[in-house]
């Protein structure tokens, strides 16, 4: 029986290919998105991947879709926590609202998700965390200083929950994109994404299936052995 793979926010972007990716692989592929249903709803008929709609900032929904999608699926076993926002301002100008908004979705969205599967995947013996991280949770980005914040608690949630869960066949890692050619980064005026790739030594952005494939290895029976770590996928861009 295939191994059930949860992908928050995996309908659009950088989830999407990695939902994708995890379907070519043979995973039974569950993908969340919050509020776009026609987005999805091409996603699923394209893709034959089910789509669920939660947002992964409240708990209460994020642990019964959870078990809605182990009802159809099966138990989950891998988790991609991929969802994300940004409400971008220089601190001087951010308001509450923004701060709480991104913390709420990027960081607390994360304990959201995998708070419900972790007994399981301990009752099991198996299960593989994803954390999708940034590039500017590691060094940091103007008028970010809420979504930098998230994406460095990410990392540290990986690190404490890579060492709680490895004696029971957990593994949790970590993947920072760079500037990946998403329809977002794609929709900026052309001068700013030419001067955005100017600070890429590859001299280009990331592909989604890219990162796909970080995931895909993470993921998989050959990683079993990493666990806790970080992976850097920016062209050369940023060095831990």
């Amino acid at each position: 029986m295939a191994r059930t793979a949860l992908v928050t926010g995996g309908s659009r972007g950088i989830g999407a290919a990695i939902s994708k990716a995890l379907k070519a692989d043979g995973y039974s592929v569950a993908a969340t998105y919050a509020g776009n249903d026609e987005a999805a709803a091409k996603f699923t008929e394209e893709t034959g991947i089910k789509t669920y709609k939660w947002n992964v900032a409240d708990y209460d929904s994020s642990k019964a879709g959870i078990e809605q999608v182990e009802a159809d699926l099966g138990p989950i076993e891998i988790v991609v926590a991929n969802a994300g926002i940004t409400r971008d301002a220089p601190f001087h100008k951010m308001t509450p609202d923004q701060w709480n908004a991104v913390i709420d979705t990027n960081l607390t969205g994360v304990f959201n998700t995998v708070h419900p599967v972790w007994p399981g995947m301990r009752e099991r013996g198996f299960g593989r965390i994803v954390v999708i991280s940034s590039i500017n949770g590691q060094k940091g980005q103007f008028a970010q200083v809420n979504y930098a914040a998230t994406k460095a608690g990410d990392l540290g949630i990986i690190k404490s929950l890579a060492q709680e869960g490895a004696s029971k066949g957990i593994t949790a890692n970590a993947i920072c994109p760079g500037y990946i050619a998403t329809e977002m980064v794609m929709a900026v005026p052309e001068k700013v994404r030419e001067s955005i790739i100017g600070m890429i030594p590859a001299g280009r952005l990331g592909e989604p299936e890219e990162i796909a494939r970080c995931v895909s290895f993470l993921v998989s029976d050959d990683a079993s052995f990493i666990n806790g770590s970080t992976i850097s996928a920016n062209g050369g861009q940023f060095f831990v």
